[in-house]
């Protein structure tokens, strides 16, 4: 029977696309990685990979096997992590995932609050949409991940949490032309590039419709700091929770077009994403409480109770 040892032999090498590279990053030769990767495939009676001169790509059945051996490797790593900190917190390491409004402001603080209590704790962040988030989730790369979850609400294998409600506003950069204009719609705001992280499809047939735009959006990026910058030094418009635009409207780098932002009825639908029936490791378990207590300044909005959905 294959060994947790192979499967991560057999990730180095998809990951480093060649035996050498492989083998170095492993600390092990060559020909001890090609025995190892021979006897996976002898115990699982398949061929895993083709061998090329510079590089090796999978077969069907090699593809299989890197879904699988990403969840086992990923649980096992887990499993280790949470035994470690029952006792003690600071040795452990926690992997969550953040979507790029909840990355901007709402995820750093609660992190920030977690290692000021527990200052030796490892913490990994990785920004993706949820759909990318949703993927590690199901590979057991990450604990949990916050997004906005208005199109993971269906999933039967989530639990979420919903989480405080902040308005959509929208934003320019000052001395904007509009920001002269007592009255503005959307057709009028419509001339103008719009910015923003790629949508919902709810959000964009919305924004669609409200604009007559064939594109919701002009410019996408899924970078907050890289949106905030565009806007700060163009016409364009970005609308977006305003959480996550606070530092720049409180720095001056950003304006709210206040006569368009009452008519914007979209808000934030932010989340606590975590898979259904499995429990968090004590890390996991003490940011989801510091983020379930968040509270933008001045919004005052209490979040949610946890919910499960499926």
């Amino acid at each position: 029977m294959y060994e947790l040892r192979q499967l991560r032999h057999f990730l180095a090498l998809v990951e480093h696309g060649n035996f050498g590279r492989a083998a170095l990053a492993l600390h092990l030769s060559q020909p001890a990685l090609s025995r190892s990767i021979q006897a996976l495939e002898a115990d699982l009676g398949c061929t895993l990979m083709i061998r090329h001169p510079r590089k090796i790509s999978l077969t069907a059945q090699g593809e299989k096997v890197l879904e699988h051996a990403r969840r086992l490797v990923a649980g096992s790593n887990t499993l280790v992590e949470a035994v470690r900190q029952i006792d003690n917190l600071d040795a452990g390491l926690l992997r969550i995932g953040a979507g790029p409004f909840p990355a901007a402001e709402m995820v750093p603080r609660a992190v920030a609050r977690l290692i000021s209590r527990y200052p030796k704790l490892q913490v990994e962040v990785v920004v993706e949409q949820f759909s990318a988030l949703h993927q590690r989730l199901r590979d057991e790369r990450i604990e949990l991940f916050v997004a906005d979850v208005r199109e993971l609400l269906n999933e039967t294998d989530l639990e979420i949490t919903r989480l405080p409600v902040h308005r959509v506003v929208a934003v320019c950069r000052p001395g904007h032309p509009l920001l002269e204009r007592e009255s503005l719609d959307f057709r009028s705001a419509a001339n103008y590039p719009l910015a923003g992280t790629h949508l919902p499809e709810s959000v964009a047939r919305g924004i669609r419709r409200d604009t007559q735009r064939e594109n919701a959006l002009s410019v996408q990026c899924d970078n907050v700091a890289f949106l905030i910058n565009m806007v700060e030094h163009s016409d364009a418009i970005c609308m977006a929770p305003r959480d996550a635009l606070r530092q720049a409207l409180i720095s001056g780098r950003l304006k709210e077009l206040a006569s368009l932002s009452p008519r914007i009825k979209q808000h934030s639908a932010y989340g606590l994403v975590r898979r259904k029936e499995h429990g968090l490791s004590p890390a996991a378990e003490a940011f989801a409480a510091l983020l379930c207590d968040y509270r933008e300044v001045g919004e005052g909005v209490r979040p949610q109770p946890r919910s499960k959905r499926g």
